[in-house]
């Protein structure tokens, strides 16, 4: 199913620039009220009493709810959604997020009071007035100091913060292959910690209908059927019908909008309370503080290469600094997210890992683009850059000479993953054309003689996209106007699916994608499943979806045999229509539902494996030494993301996926003090990266298509990132390896790149 849709626009994008978009907080309900929450000051201490005596009695003031109040009225904690086995059995400590803090807060920024007033001004001047009484204990909010030996405990049940040591491979046939390498490099990477930043922070709206018994929950989500069983099953003890949570627009969520928020079960509770729809929109600064954050982690890697330059064996070491909260998938963020993407587009013939996620006094950590496989491919290629410096071999050449080659798909690598399809080498080569690797010594020439540095860098990368459980429910609903509409669970977040459901869905049934109209969002309307996340939805919704189709047209065939008194093998499908072969007599999908046929169709697809986008980027920088800045000059990105639904869509999230990549380079690093401070919780202080720090980014296609679903599609919404962080990272210290610097840790700042060019000056004087 190649591209048709050439130069096509986003369906979506005119009503959403034009200021037509129906966010969570444009909607009003009848006789709303305010809520503000009173958050931790500390990023760990006891709770003593809470006075909000006064508070209660200020103007306009309907309800202050505590986290013991909603622990008497019933209410649970959220838990997670995966826990994993470690080492030897021992199960994994995932402590779950309570909705508000009852006798201890671990990271600045928990909730810890919610006010329910008339207006946001009484209510935050309401919950100004409350006084808590705290005792601060010691904090470790970064993940190497909650590591140590002596650090301040967050849970007695996990002893030296280690919620779960985890490993994955044979650590003996590695140690072995290591061994006989007669060349070993290593090397110890920061994986500093990020905030989302999505465009539209979190908001709700809840509302309870006391005559049907029914919580309502308004929210941008990634997908409201996990939000739903985390509240009903964990939270309120309710059966699922019990709770309806919708989702209009939703202005991007980068995996920080999967969790189910301990906000939302509060505001549940108090609109019951209360007797009125209560909503709450978080500033930016408690979007920094509270949010789910992303990577945080020290990676470690040794590559072993024989004599020929053939990799042998690779050992990682990774911890993950989870928060002190286990989030609804966390566990897979940290272990078989990294585990999957190791062997990434090379030939190893032994991996190991060990990961150990550690408990920290900051916020709980979630997936962010990417989940853990930026952070393998990132590792496996310094290691690489590492060894080619060491044995001198080209690093073209010894990629080149690791890849797997096409012709041992499918490949079973030793993370266990089958690769089903895969031409790495040739998209290597569309890389290196694409960004004119040949022509760099010259332009290189030329920068140094303007007194600049430049380097240049690529990244080689394969990603496991899909997210087990690998199932998907297409619901299929055909009317009497020809029209159908697709009830799915999978969630539009920015990522053009209103215009790629249709299409798709348009090819399926040969018919104007114009007569689709998809419905998500409401949790009462569309199939289960989980939520829109590891680059799953065209991939597992196709399938659905084309299983559907499959099934329809066998149910069309008998009823417009009866309509048109033919024999059921003597009817085909075309176009909308059933008709008698070699006729032209006809009944349109309209007319057989008009006529009483019922067309409608349930089917879910189980994929027998995930699906494998690859790629190779290619990151030019300058930087200017006396100042350190770092200016990307030229991008070149080829990615194999198997057929291509519509190009538009997936060079713009090439494009969405290569900028949030290097803002983890260049800048993006949340702070916290020695105390637990978050340090940068604005905007002011946290730096995403401007419109000025991205390049022109080029962009090629290679089509291997996936086989292990019926469109032949690969996930492509993650894969920018998983090429933009080591390319951008490679090219920086190509640049710098001349004046003597050979590592550097993110972000790379003008700070640190000129520190590092002084302190190798002085090392050379």
């Amino acid at each position: 199913m190649a591209s048709e849709s050439g130069s096509r626009r986003r369906d979506e994008d005119p009503r959403l620039l034009t200021g037509a978009g129906r966010f969570t907080d444009d909607v009003r309900l009848p006789g709303q009220v305010h809520a503000v929450f009173l958050r931790s000051p500390h990023a760990h201490a006891t709770i003593g009493r809470i006075d909000a005596e006064a508070a209660a009695g200020m103007p306009g003031v309907l309800g202050i709810f505590t986290g013991s109040g909603l622990s008497e009225a019933g209410l649970g904690d959220i838990p997670p959604l995966v826990l994993l086995p470690g080492r030897d059995g021992k199960p994994m400590f995932g402590p779950a997020i309570p909705v508000l803090a009852v006798d201890r807060v671990r990271y600045v920024g928990e909730p810890v009071v919610l006010v329910v007033a008339e207006t946001v001004a009484q209510a935050s001047d309401a919950a100004e007035a409350v006084a808590i009484d705290y005792e601060e204990l010691l904090a470790a909010s970064d993940v190497r100091r909650a590591s140590e030996p002596a650090a301040p405990q967050l849970w007695p049940q996990a002893p030296g913060n280690v919620s779960l040591d985890w490993e994955h491979g044979e650590a003996d046939a590695v140690e072995a292959a290591l061994a006989r390498a007669t060349c070993r490099v290593s090397v110890r990477l920061e994986d500093t910690r990020v905030a989302p930043t999505a465009l539209e922070p979190r908001a709700a709206i809840a509302s309870w209908d006391a005559e049907l018994g029914r919580y309502m929950l308004i929210a941008p989500t990634q997908g409201v059927s996990v939000v739903r069983k985390l509240l009903a099953e964990s939270v309120f003890k309710v059966p699922l019908e019990t709770i309806r949570v919708l989702t209009h627009d939703v202005g991007g969520g980068f995996g920080m909008k999967v969790q189910a928020y301990a906000e939302y079960a509060a505001l549940l509770h108090a609109a019951r309370r209360v007797g009125r729809p209560v909503r709450w929109c978080a500033t930016r600064l408690e979007s920094f503080l509270a949010d789910t954050h992303g990577r945080d982690g020290i990676l470690e890697g040794e590559l072993g290469l024989d004599e020929h330059g053939r990799f042998v064996g690779l050992r990682v070491r990774t911890l993950v600094g989870i928060g002190a909260y286990a989030s609804t998938y966390v566990a897979i963020v940290a272990t078989n997210n990294t585990k999957n993407c190791l062997s990434s587009v090379y030939a190893i013939p032994a991996i190991h890992i060990g990961v150990k996620t550690i408990l920290t006094n900051a916020a709980p950590l979630g997936p962010y683009r990417g989940a853990g496989r930026p952070e393998a491919i990132y590792l496996v290629e310094r290691l690489i850059e590492l060894a080619a410096r060491k044995t001198g071999i080209d690093p073209v050449s010894l990629r080149r000479r690791n890849l797997i080659p096409a012709t041992a798909m499918p490949y079973k690598a030793p993370s266990g993953q089958v690769y089903d399809s895969g031409e790495f080498e040739a998209v290597l080569d569309k890389a290196l054309a694409l960004a004119d690797w040949q022509g760099f010594p010259e332009r290189k020439r030329r920068a140094r003689a303007a007194g600049r540095l430049r380097g240049i860098g690529l990244g080689c990368f394969l990603e496991v996209a899909g997210g087990a459980p690998l199932t998907e429910t297409a619901d299929l609903r055909f009317g009497r106007d020809g029209g159908v509409e697709l009830r799915t669970g999978a969630q539009a977040m920015g990522q053009g699916q209103m215009t790629t459901i249709p299409l798709m869905l348009g090819r399926l049934l040969q018919i104007d994608p114009a007569r689709v109209r998809v419905i998500q969002g409401d949790s009462h309307e569309v199939p289960g499943g989980i939520a829109t996340v590891a680059s799953r939805s065209t991939m597992m919704l196709g399938g659905a979806a084309s299983q559907a189709v499959d099934e329809m047209i066998k149910k069309g065939k008998i009823l417009a045999a009866e309509i048109l008194e033919a024999a059921e093998h003597d009817i085909e499908y075309r176009k909308g229509r059933f008709r008698i072969a070699g006729t032209d007599r006809s009944v349109e999908l309209g007319e057989i539902v008009r006529r009483g046929g019922v067309l409608d169709t349930v089917s879910t697809f189980a994929a027998p494996e995930m699906s494998f986008p690859n790629g190779c980027h290619v990151c030019e920088v300058e930087i200017d030494p006396e100042t350190g800045v770092v200016t990307i000059v030229d991008y070149a990105a080829v990615d194999d993301v198997g057929n291509i639904v519509h190009e538009v869509i997936v060079e713009g999230q090439v494009h969405g996926g290569v900028a949030q990549g290097l803002g983890q380079v260049l800048g993006e690093q949340l702070v916290y003090s020695e105390n637990g401070q978050l340090l940068t919780a604005s905007l002011m202080d946290y730096r995403v990266p401007r419109a000025n720090d991205l390049p022109r980014i080029r962009t090629a296609h290679h089509v291997a298509p996936c086989t292990t679903n019926p469109l032949g599609v690969k996930g492509a919404g993650e894969s920018g990132v998983a090429g933009s962080i080591p390319s951008a990272v490679n090219a920086i210290l190509d640049a710098l390896a001349d004046e003597g610097v050979t590592h550097l840790d993110l972000p790379m700042t003008p700070q640190r790149v000129w520190a590092a060019l002084q302190s190798a000056r002085r090392q050379r004087a």
